[in-house]
Parts: structure tokens; sequence; C-alpha cells
């Protein structure tokens, strides 16, 4: 009798891209683990919760769409910046003349109000990426309603994919009111705490958890790593660890920079974990090794750790695992030719990975573009997809109760996959499943439902 491991291996050379990818769309994916919340959002919900009232409960958002060179402006222009009405305010008549309600926009500029919050043509990289789409997104990410709304989408997206636990990363302490006066975290707390009990979050089949990010090359950073563990450890309901993010090559985010602040707050709380953007570059170094040393169980991105070796031999068949965004390397342009990147290569060691969506609505990608792109690229067994959705429950950080019934359920739903795809009819099955395809997968795969 055939295996399912055997009969994957018949199926990936007799499917069209289209069939393949179907039945990706359709796989049991287990968690995302790096997700950040206020990049994930399409830029066409962005639009669409700034313009439409019944959304974002009667706001109104402008949009800067030309540069007068005001005299009394001394800010750089960056073009399509977002503000909420009372930013917009306090600017001076001239520089209220550079913006527009985002509502008023003529079709040219809705066009490229939606280019500005995509990495979508092949100028834009890693400067564009953090210099410019997210101060963009500024009042919109700090809008406490939109970026809840934006959360249950993202879930409501996921769980059609077959991901069903999130693990996003968000920083309860920006949020600001319609007037701009930060709102107290406490009341972040709760409002997505009531927020993700509502019927159709839980309908999605999604669960989630935070992480609390802090901007590793900020001056107060140890501040912040100290009020994000009191944070966290307060709120562990819903908050289960800590994360550094920020670009690697601002050299005031070094790991190091770090060592004693993290050692002085495990004097006092236990059970904070720690997952820590790492690596994401080609350039080799010893932030991977470094990251370790701060207390870190996951590497996020770990694209250098193949110039690491002694690193790389201390994580193979490990507790540590390396969070991998295929798509996001490409895109930021650290890894440009996908095919020469060390994924494979960690999986096929022993280095415990996983796949995962990074900033997706940035990008204009799902999950099922990540496996796809695995399984093209490097001919993924069946054994190996299975592994990846295994580990992003194993090495998630929610509570070990809550994972046991993930990992049960993953075991389930993955028989029943397995049972259901594994029969004569397969095709006529997987036309049954409508699957939503990206604007990465049209432009990139060809493929377009």
């Amino acid at each position: 009798m055939t295996t399912f491991l055997e009969w994957f291996e018949q199926l990936k050379k007799i499917t069209t891209k289209e069939q393949l990818y179907t039945f990706l769309f359709k796989l049991p994916k287990g968690g995302d683990l790096h997700n950040h919340l206020d990049g994930s959002t399409s830029p066409e919900w962005w639009f669409k919760a700034a313009t439409d009232k019944t959304m974002n409960g009667g706001k109104k958002f402008f949009t800067r769409t030309q540069n007068l060179k005001c005299q009394d402006n001394n800010e750089p222009f960056l073009a399509y910046k977002n503000l909420r009405e009372s930013s917009y305010n306090q600017l001076s008549d001239c520089v209220k003349l550079e913006y527009e309600p985002i509502s008023t926009l003529n079709e040219e500029h809705k066009r490229n109000w939606l280019s500005s919050l995509k990495l979508d043509t092949s100028d834009k990289g890693c400067d564009e990426f953090f210099e410019c789409i997210f101060p963009r997104l500024l009042d919109l990410r700090q809008d406490l309603e939109l970026l809840t709304e934006s959360l249950v989408e993202n879930m409501r997206q996921l769980g059609d994919e077959g991901v069903r636990y999130l693990e996003t990363i968000m920083n309860p302490f920006r949020f600001q009111d319609v007037n701009g006066n930060l709102i107290n975290s406490e009341t972040v707390a709760s409002h997505f705490r009531q927020r993700l009990s509502q019927p159709d979050a839980l309908a999605t089949g999604v669960t989630v958890r935070f992480q609390l990010f802090v901007m590793r090359f900020a001056p107060d950073a140890e501040q912040q790593i100290e009020d994000a563990y009191a944070f966290v450890a307060a709120h562990r309901d819903l908050w289960v660890g800590v994360n550094l993010v920020g670009r690697e090559d601002n050299e005031q985010g070094q790991p190091l920079r770090f060592l004693n602040t993290f050692r002085k707050l495990r004097r006092t709380y236990s059970g904070i974990q720690l997952s820590i953007h790492a690596g994401e570059t080609a350039k080799p170094n010893n932030y991977i090794r470094n990251t370790l040393l701060l207390g870190a169980t996951r590497i996020g991105h770990g694209i250098n750790l193949i110039s690491d070796p002694e690193t790389m031999l201390l994580m193979r068949n490990s507790k540590y695992l390396v969070e991998i965004n295929l798509i996001s390397n490409r895109l930021l342009g650290y890894v440009p030719d996908l095919s020469l990147h060390p994924f494979p290569e960690y999986l096929r060691i022993g280095i415990p990975v996983c796949l995962n969506t990074d900033d997706r609505g940035i990008w204009d990608s799902n999950m099922t573009d990540e496996y796809y792109t695995a399984v093209r690229l490097f001919n993924l067994s069946w054994n190996e997809i299975v592994q990846l959705g295994h580990n992003s429950l194993e090495y998630s950080f929610v509570e070990s109760e809550v994972k046991a019934k993930l990992l049960a359920d993953y075991q389930v739903d993955i028989a029943k996959f397995e049972q259901k795809y594994l029969a004569e009819d397969w095709v006529e099955k997987l036309e049954d499943v409508k699957p939503v395809s990206s604007g990465y997968a049209e432009k990139n795969f060809g493929i377009n439902f």
C-alpha cells in the first residue's frame, strides 16, 4: 500500500503549479511565530479602514500627496505619510495644503498610496521598508481600534490557510487616542482581551499570543526591556515573550549591549521567553551566538548562522529554533536568490526551523507562499513539511496546556488531511478547495485565483 510520504513524491511531479498551490493552501500549517502585526496587514485593508467610517468609528485620516517646500517645515518629505485628524490640525497652514483626506484620493493617488505600503517594485528594498513604510503607517498603526480589527482580519486569513496559532509582535505602550494622547497599557490589554473573546475572532480557529517588542537601537532600550518584562509578567494570559527588533546594521543595537540588563531581570522574573531578531544579514558576525547568550531560545531570521559553524553545531538537535522568513529575506535583499538560502541546510542537519510570514502585508504574500517556495526550491519531503508545522507549535511560547492541545489537534488534522488526499479522487477534492492567492504568488509564481 502506498504511503502518503511516497504519494507526495509523486504529487510533486504530476501536479500543475495551481494544484500544488491549492494543496499547500489547504495544508494544516501549525503556527506563525515570526509575525509583525502592523506589517502583516494589507494596504487594501488599511485603506478601507482609514476611509470607511463604519470601520473606524467616524475618524478622519489624511495623507501627504505633495511637497510645497514650506519654510516652516524642516521635516524631510515623505510621500503618503498618514496622519490622524488631530495630528493634521497641528500642522501649519502651508503644510496642511500638502495633505488631503485619504477618503478623497483620486484613482492615481489611491494606486500610489497602496503601492507606498508595499515592496512591489525592484527599486524598493531594506531602506524603503525600514525608513519609509513604517513611518507612513505611524498614526494608523497607533490606533488601538484599527490595529485590533487588523488582528482579527489576520486571524481570519491565516485560519483560512490552515494556521492555528499566531504569535505576533506588538507593543502595548505605543497606542494613542484621537487626540494623540497615550492610552494606558492596561486599557490596551483589556481591549485586546475583549476583542479576542468575540464570536468572529473565535470562529477563525486561531489561538493568539503576543510578544512585546523593543527597538534595539533606542537610546533607552534597556529601560524599555525592563518595562516589557514587568508588563509580560503581569499579563501572561496573552503576552508570552519579549523580542528585540530593528536593523542590525545599527551598531547601537548589538546584542551584548543588553547582556547585563537581561541578567539583572532574570534575578526577579522567571518564565519570560525571548525570541530575538538576529543574523538578518549575509554579513558574517557573532550576533546569533551573542543573542543566545542573552537567553533567547528562538532566533528570528538567522541567515548568517551558516557562516558561524560553532554556533551551528550548538544549535543542532537542540532546544533553539530559527524562525525562517524566506520571502522577507528575498525582498529586503538579504538573500536575493532564494535557491541559495541556508534554510534547507539548517533543516537537514537538524537545526529546528519553521516557516513564517514576517510582514506579509508589505510583501503582499501569505503563509502558503512560504511553503510553496520551500517545496519548489528545496524539494521538501512530506515528513519535512509535517516537521515544520510541528516545530511551529512545539517551540511556541504559549502555555503548556494550550500547546499540548494545539499539538494534538495538529496531529489529528494532518492524519485527516492524509486520509482525504491519499485517494484516487484527490484531483476532484482539490477542485473543491477555494484558495486565495496573493500578489506575490501572481507576480513570482504566475498563480492567480
